[in-house]
């Protein structure tokens, strides 16, 4: 008999170029259409994921010839993605105004995510942003 198994946690190196956002989304869609329920996380996990990327290409100070990395997982019933980049600068929030073109990123984040942080990449070289996506909840069928 074959036991359902939880799906293994996925790991890609992309170069570090803005274009590289749609890859890394791409994947992250290919990662969910192989869960169950992959769908219940695609639409917040692709926009905090292209987020957390552009931001690892545009602020990171690691030199340019750095990959960028992007890991997903499934831990519990949450979707935990990672970006990580060479850079020492790490994200924060900051206060936006409605006339800002720029800057909204980790607001988005903050209000999206379940949770999120920053922390040091093992070997000290760089960092790593993680945020934790909650499904969507399942629609509820009613009998007419």
């Amino acid at each position: 008999m074959l036991k359902a198994r939880r799906p293994r946690a996925f790991v890609a190196c992309l170069d570090s170029r803005i274009e590289s956002t749609p890859l890394a989304r791409y994947l992250l869609r290919a990662y969910l259409s192989g869960l169950p329920s992959g769908d219940r996380y695609a639409d917040t996990a692709e926009l905090l994921l292209g987020e957390l990327f552009a931001n690892a290409v545009q602020h990171s100070d690691g030199p340019d010839d750095c990959h960028i990395e992007v890991r997903f997982a499934l831990v519990n019933s949450r979707l935990r993605l990672e970006v990580h980049d060479a850079g020492s600068g790490r994200p924060s929030l900051r206060v936006v105004t409605p006339s800002d073109e720029r800057g909204r990123g980790m607001f988005l984040v903050n209000e999206l995510a379940e949770r999120w942080g920053c922390s040091s990449r093992p070997g000290g070289i760089g960092k790593f942003v993680w945020v934790l996506v909650a499904p969507i909840p399942a629609p509820v069928l009613v009998n007419a």
